[in-house]
């Protein structure tokens, strides 16, 4: 035991805490990872090279120069962002085994100097990021799933009328299944998306090898040419050419569940090379055949395998859908315990995968959203319009925060962080500014998103912060309650009680009102305060940190629960790891009292009417206290007092 104020810091035997992709085989993994991290980039050929040929009224035309300048672009978008940046770099840089945007700034705070102007900057980016991706969350489920049942329109062009139809069923039985889980479901996952990749490749293969000109798209003079001879074009093409890498950001927030290695073995032995060939299929085709710009996937197809690749994509879209909102739930979980949101109720549904959670509140947000784009834009080609900013713009703040990290953490040289740099920048923010110009045409969709969920984030930071200062007034310090607690002129009831409070310094509401009002004291007083980590996960023998508060016999005692920000807090289950290492009590039989704050504008400063109004909305849809901690109904009892906004 380590002490705080002489007192002992509870040890616990080793658990294992490894992740489930540490218990399975590498075979396993690379499977797993095809069915879930590369669900979204693997369908991005569905509409990637459509789009690029529909926008703008066809301003990029199906002659050789765009063709091959396009193509080209294509290729080396998914070398330099995806390869390069993601897999060769940003994969390095995992937060204890996690990824992703939120993550990924809790761990490049922890190189720069606290409570400076860069300590506050990267975690205000990992908000940018994360709302962003939100945006992006709603609308990749609608362009992918519409952009697969388009299909039908090639097989029978009359059947164009149930696209619509048929994409909203889909799209809610997708939502509805959420509560399941991927478990089950996941073991399909992976041999469909290997049947889809081998299938792309084939039809690429198929078109190349019939008119292999179109290799000469691997050589970076095309694109170079492409945006010097045709700038207007080139740059209105660059807002769907970066359609291409949709999905590359999955990779990163995926790969707590999977791990690096199986993650880059999936990009580098499938993935990569399938989506390069189909790109450079599409482009031979349409360079043989300009008609067939309205649909060049589909087209890739014999007529007898029209159907069954319209029934394959389907499945590949829902596979890809099902991962960008797994993702969101893995964002959304890391911003609440980060103080960006306030608290949810989250559900396990893996037995093994601790990354398969279920959060209903973001569940049906999402579906809502998704269903509202469905029937306002009705096409993925409308989609793909709006589609892209909330992308490009997630991609910036990742590379911003890496290079940070790169500087602060690895130690690199200048010339490294300005070379990668330069050249992440020079790619991503062609495209950004290519989808800023889409902004008045639907692009403004997902900003409009991101800034509901950027302010909601920050708004529930500032105020949190404010009712944490305004009630220490009314709580008083901790330890002059201590000192007079057992003096005599409180009437002590027997049995334990465990008051959840967020720190030692000042006294429970619960416990001070309890004494106030009913002038009693439990036998054995517990204060216990939760702790989110900067890390995903905290060992078992590192959870609990005992503090006597200064006096080791007055039977008030101080726990610390520490947690990561991917771990579930259940406070019953650690406090048994504190039993089991020798601290005197019995979660079981224990009584729980949580603290209930009500909140009442004043009008006094602090924030802005409308902020107060949000985040008194955001406090009255948190979570209940007793089903966040696990706590036993009945046995919780809510005590409190109001607090002026």
């Amino acid at each position: 035991m380590t002490s705080s104020n002489g007192s002992a810091s509870v040890t616990a035997e080793t658990d294992e805490r490894a992740g489930g992709h540490r218990k399975k085989g590498a075979g396993a993994l690379v499977l797993g990872a095809l069915g879930v991290v590369f669900g979204d980039i693997g369908t991005s050929p569905l509409y990637s090279v459509q789009s690029v040929f529909n926008a703008s009224h066809n301003a990029v035309i199906a002659n050789e120069a765009d063709i091959y300048g396009t193509i080209s672009w294509m290729f080396w978008s998914l070398t330099i962002i995806v390869t390069i940046k993601y897999v060769l770099f940003v994969l390095r840089a995992d937060n204890d085994g996690e990824g992703g945007i939120m993550a990924l700034a809790a761990l490049v705070r922890q190189g720069v100097p606290k409570g400076g102007k860069r300590w506050s900057v990267v975690m205000l980016l990992g908000v940018i990021g994360a709302s962003l991706f939100f945006g992006d969350s709603v609308i990749t489920p609608a362009i992918s799933v519409m952009s697969a049942v388009e299909g039908l329109e090639v097989v029978r062009p009359g059947l164009n009328r149930y696209v619509v139809p048929i994409g909203a069923v889909i799209i809610t039985i997708l939502f509805l299944v959420q509560r399941k889980g991927t478990e089950v479901v996941g073991k399909f996952f992976g041999p469909i998306m290997i049947l889809w990749f081998v299938t792309i490749a084939a039809l690429g293969i198929g078109q190349i090898v019939r008119d292999p000109h179109i290799l000469k798209a691997f050589l970076p003079n095309y694109a170079t040419l492409f945006v010097v001879e045709h700038p207007f074009i080139a740059f209105i093409a660059a807002g769907s050419i970066v359609l291409c890498v949709t999905g590359a950001e999955a990779l990163y927030a995926d790969m707590g569940h999977f791990g690096r290695a199986p993650i880059t073995r999936a990009w580098f032995l499938l993935v990569f090379p399938s989506l390069v060939l189909n790109y450079m299929g599409q482009g031979s085709l349409i360079l043989t055949n300009p008609e067939k710009i309205a649909n060049p996937f589909f087209l890739l197809a014999p007529e007898w395998a029209k159907l069954p690749l319209v029934i394959l994509a389907t499945m590949a879209t829902v596979i890809a859908s099902q991962a960008v909102i797994s993702g969101a739930f893995s964002v959304a979980r890391q911003a609440e315990r980060s103080g960006y949101l306030p608290r949810m109720t989250v559900r396990h549904t893996g037995q093994e995968e601790e990354g398969q959670i279920y959060i209903p509140g973001v569940n049906w947000v999402l579906f809502i959203g998704v269903m509202l784009l469905l029937f306002a834009f009705r096409s993925s080609e409308k989609l793909a319009v709006a589609y892209g900013l909330a992308v490009t713009g997630t991609f910036l703040m990742t590379t911003t925060l890496f290079l940070v990290y790169a500087h602060s953490t690895l130690k690199w040289r200048t010339w490294r962080i300005v070379t990668l740099g330069v050249a992440l920048y020079l790619f991503e923010g062609i495209f950004f500014l290519a989808n800023v110009a889409k902004l008045l045409h639907g692009g403004w969709l997902p900003v409009v998103i991101a800034l509901g969920i950027g302010t909601s984030m920050l708004t529930w930071q500032k105020g949190r912060a404010i009712v944490a200062t305004r009630r220490q007034s009314i709580e008083g310090p901790l330890a002059t309650f201590v000192e007079t607690a057992r003096s005599g002129d409180l009437r002590e009831v027997p049995g334990t009680a465990v008051f959840l409070h967020p720190d030692k310094d000042t006294t429970p509401l619960a416990l001070r009102e309890n004494a106030n009002f009913n002038h009693v004291i439990h036998e054995n007083v517990f204060i216990v305060s939760t702790l989110s980590a900067n890390v995903p996960h905290v060992a078992p023998e590192d959870t609990v940190i005992l503090d006597q508060l200064g006096n080791d016999y007055d039977r008030i005692t101080h726990l610390t629960l520490k947690y990561g920000f991917q771990d579930d807090q259940d406070v019953p289950a650690a406090l048994r790891i504190a039993k089991e290492q020798g601290v005197d009590i019995d979660p079981d039989t224990a009584y729980y009292f949580v603290s209930e704050i009500g909140l009442l504008d004043t009008g006094r400063p602090g924030m802005s009417k409308l902020r107060k109004l949000l985040f008194i909305a955001m406090t009255h849809n948190a979570a209940v206290p007793a089903d966040y901690f696990r706590l036993p109904k009945e046995r919780t009892v809510m005590m409190g007092a109001q607090i002026l906004l």
